[in-house]
């Protein structure tokens, strides 16, 4: 059986960095970044504990190829993409742990 997939995209409390992620578990992974489980990850260095952005697949090699085409886009690109879906870009993490 396929396992599927999300695309996910961080930001710190002032929305200056942008981290992009693909998992195939999103709130475990969610947790991970919130807690700072790899104390020396990007995430972890730069604060990126707000989940702004998310995307899901059925298989996981369709979410990789939107983390690489998203990690391609001009970052102006990727702030339209956040506005059209988190106007205010809101932390959308308590939508996760409903899952």
């Amino acid at each position: 059986m396929q396992k599927g997939g999300v695309v996910y995209i961080m930001t710190n409390k002032y929305r200056t960095t942008l981290y992009i992620g693909v998992t195939s578990n999103l709130p475990t992974r969610l947790n991970q970044h919130k807690t700072h489980f790899y104390p020396k990850s990007f995430t972890a260095r730069y604060e990126l504990t707000f989940l702004i952005y998310f995307e899901c697949f059925f298989r996981i090699e369709e979410a990789i190829g939107r983390e690489k085409e998203l990690k391609g886009w001009r970052r102006s690109k990727k702030n339209a993409l956040i506005q059209s879906f988190n106007p205010k870009w809101e932390d959308l993490s308590n939508q996760i742990k409903e899952w």
